[in-house]
């Protein structure tokens, strides 16, 4: 039997209730620590006039992430969690008045594009790029996927890996095409290409900027479908941390850390206003950039100044309590832009929100009526804007932002009266989202996937710059969205054990 040892978990989001979950399974001594008064991080509730409002992520995709995390400890996710599949996964509005649903079934999606676009091959278009997501997704899984990772030498042993196959795999990663360029290639529609850039809003990212082998999010969610917890997302966090407690981990809510305590290059412990704490190890799911800059600091910390690190976007959520709901939405719905490439050259390019944006709204009380009172509707909507500019001033921009999301909802989504049924009103903005939840510069998920060689890959969970430092989150590997934050807090965990296990074998 090894000795466990104690690890301090900074940060209660997915990924550091994930990895407080499995290194408390693994026999560690786990203490998580955060500074809001609740658990979950941006998998945050709002109640207000008998609505109940998820703040942050709303769509659950490859829940095998999850069963893992809980079959560490023996258990079955499906004791904590009840999950209803989502098919259609997604309604689609476009600003010519055409609509069209993402089904998870390949065939009946192929056939209703065909459908959508007589004659112009779009199911066949549409199947063949579903084969290539297929592909980026298996090569992912064998490279990508459960391990630490920060660059392309961690994917590949090169001494056991420098084979035929694998030369083959890595060519077939398309380094050379966008996602966008991907998808172009294979589905020649304006609409429906707009449709398929939007998997890689997952990770917060341009489809014009982002590397082609984040296709493969296509086939993740084909392949393992659209899922709601019951209760919403807020209850994966309140499952997790329900765990953890029951793992023997000690949980920690307003407890701010504010450094880390380093010596020989190695963490020794974390600080609070409280004081020092020793710890053998510390899991940040804090943002990766401002864990080196601000809890790391000294030499480290400056490093990290000096890289030219890109953010992903930001938002501004709306979360309208409505007295009643409107039947033609879907669960999950997208309301696009007219022009994507003008939208994203806004966001992404000139760092200012786009005039015309696309809307992504969740309506789950067609799923799940306790989210409103009967008739009712808690819409949740987002629109993606870019991260924070030194200029910009949300406080006096939201209002007018605000106005143009709702005419959008108005004209594109069929929702003329949108106002008039609004009887809650609560907002997020940018400069919001950097302080509640300590992200960079407000971008939601974390950093951006830009550049076609190294755009899929984030700051690696085993810290190069710190001995016994590991991290989670959507800005580290592999990146964000719900299901691989929840990875990357298996993946930090997983590399600690992995570490105290290789010292007591040297040692023994």
């Amino acid at each position: 039997m090894r000795a466990e040892s104690s690890v301090a978990v900074v940060g209660s989001g997915l990924g550091g209730l994930a990895a407080a979950c499995v290194s408390a399974a693994r026999g560690h001594r786990v203490t998580l620590y955060d500074k809001n008064a609740w658990l979950g991080g941006k998998a945050a509730v709002l109640h207000e006039g008998g609505f109940r409002f998820d703040m942050g992520p709303t769509i659950l995709t490859v829940p095998r992430v999850l069963e893992r995390i809980f079959a560490e400890a023996g258990r079955d996710m499906h004791d904590y969690l009840d999950l209803r599949r989502l098919d259609p996964q997604w309604r689609c509005f476009f600003d010519d008045g055409s609509q069209i649903d993402l089904m998870q079934d390949v065939e009946a999606m192929a056939a209703d594009m065909d459908r959508f676009v007589p004659g112009a091959g779009a199911g066949e278009g549409y199947r063949r790029f579903i084969g290539i997501s297929q592909h980026l997704h298996d090569v992912s899984n064998r490279f990508f996927f459960w391990k630490p990772v920060e660059d392309l030498f961690d994917t590949i042993n090169i001494r056991a890996n420098m084979n035929p196959g694998t030369l083959r795999d890595v060519l077939s990663l398309r380094m050379h095409a966008s996602v966008a360029s991907t998808i172009r290639g294979k589905v020649k529609d304006a609409r429906l290409a707009q449709m398929l850039d939007h998997f890689v809003q997952y990770v917060g990212s341009s489809p014009y900027g982002a590397p082609a082998v984040l296709c493969a999010i296509a086939h993740m969610q084909t392949a393992e479908g659209v899922w709601y917890p019951m209760g919403g997302t807020r209850a994966v966090a309140e499952a997790l941390a329900r765990l953890a407690g029951e793992l023997g981990a000690t949980l920690k809510p307003a407890s701010e850390v504010t450094g880390l305590a380093i010596e020989d290059g190695a963490v020794t412990g974390l600080r609070t206003r409280d004081g020092t704490t020793p710890y053998d190890a510390v899991i940040s799911n804090m943002d990766s950039v401002r864990t080196y800059r601000e809890l790391v600091g000294g030499e480290v910390g400056k490093a990290y100044e000096r890289k030219k690190i890109e953010p992903a976007c930001s938002g501004v959520v709306l979360y309208l309590g409505l007295n009643k709901r409107y039947e033609h939405l879907n669960h999950h719905d997208f309301v696009f832009s007219r022009n994507p490439e003008e939208e994203f050259d806004f966001i992404y390019n000139k760092g200012e929100p786009a005039p015309d944006p696309t809307a992504y709204l969740a309506a789950p009380s067609s799923t799940d009526p306790s989210v409103a009172p009967e008739g009712g509707e808690a819409l949740y909507v987002l629109v993606h804007t870019p991260y924070l500019r030194p200029h910009h001033d949300w406080s006096t921009m939201f209002p007018a932002y605000r106005r143009v999301i709702l005419d959008k909802l108005k004209r594109t989504a069929n929702m003329p009266d949108l106002e008039e049924r609004i009887v809650v009103e609560r907002h997020l903005t940018p400069q919001d989202i950097h302080e509640r939840y300590k992200v960079l510069n407000g971008a939601i998920y974390g950093l951006a996937s830009h550049g076609r060689v190294m755009g899929a890959f984030k700051p690696g969970n085993r810290s190069r710059q710190v001995r016994n430092l590991y991290l989670a989150g959507g800005a580290a590997h592999p990146g964000p969205g719900m299901p691989m934050v929840m990875m990357s807090g298996w993946i930090a965990a997983d590399a600690h054990d992995s570490d105290v296990r290789g010292v007591e074998r040297r040692t023994a």
